[in-house]
């Protein structure tokens, strides 16, 4: 797939018991436009960034929780962090717990962005970045501006129903991904949840739902 690989060598890739989808291919060059530097980052940085549907009023963060690329993970955490300062609802969509959020981040800046890094942030469907933009925001105090007006958030707050993994094991088919039809006698892909036999916890989404 193209911006995408597998960060992971093969064997490492043969000791799992079970697949996962693969993650993004990582290059931490900096890649923010030269603009008019008359203007403040947090007004220039909106003017031509693609829109997330249904995102208008919130924080949305690609991310990924495989701990293959030191700099991504901790870059991720950095970021994760920073937002959490400012007290602020974030949904969060982890990238290698579902591979739609993967093929989601790279029609909204693949062919712009090669290759996709992470994380990656939007503020109001508009895209603000990655790490280093989001630390260059805070550090020279315009992050406040991008989020003023965003739904709050106490930082402390973990989800009772997934523990902040933001997913569950699928009802229909206890994660297995297979479901029987008595009809046809036999087993079926279960249409209900995603490759890794998980569903978006049914808790966070409804907390969450003006991001979507």
């Amino acid at each position: 797939m193209d911006g995408f690989g597998d960060p992971f060598p093969s064997s490492s890739a043969a000791k799992k018991s079970f697949p996962l989808p693969r993650s993004l291919t990582y290059h931490h060059t900096s890649h923010r436009r030269a603009r008019d530097g008359h203007r403040p980052l947090w007004k220039n940085s909106a003017d031509d960034s693609p829109n997330i549907p249904g995102a208008d009023s919130g924080v949305v963060i690609y991310t990924t929780s495989l701990h293959g690329i030191r700099r991504t993970h901790a870059d991720c955490c950095a970021v994760r962090a920073i937002l959490r300062g400012f007290r602020v609802a974030v949904d969060e969509r982890d990238v290698s717990m579902d591979a739609a959020y993967r093929r989601e981040l790279q029609g909204l800046i693949g062919g712009k962005v090669q290759p996709v890094t992470l994380p990656q942030v939007f503020v109001r469907g508009r895209h603000i970045g990655g790490a280093d933009e989001v630390r260059h925001l805070h550090e020279s105090g315009e992050l406040g501006n991008f989020l003023e007006g965003v739904p709050g958030q106490d930082p402390a707050f973990v989800c009772g129903g997934c523990g902040g993994i933001r997913f569950v094991p699928c009802r229909n088919c206890s994660g297995s991904r297979k479901v029987f039809v008595e009809a046809e006698g036999r087993r079926r892909r279960c249409e209900e949840c995603n490759e890794n036999g998980l569903v978006r916890c049914p808790n966070c989404s409804s907390s969450s739902s003006s991001f979507h």
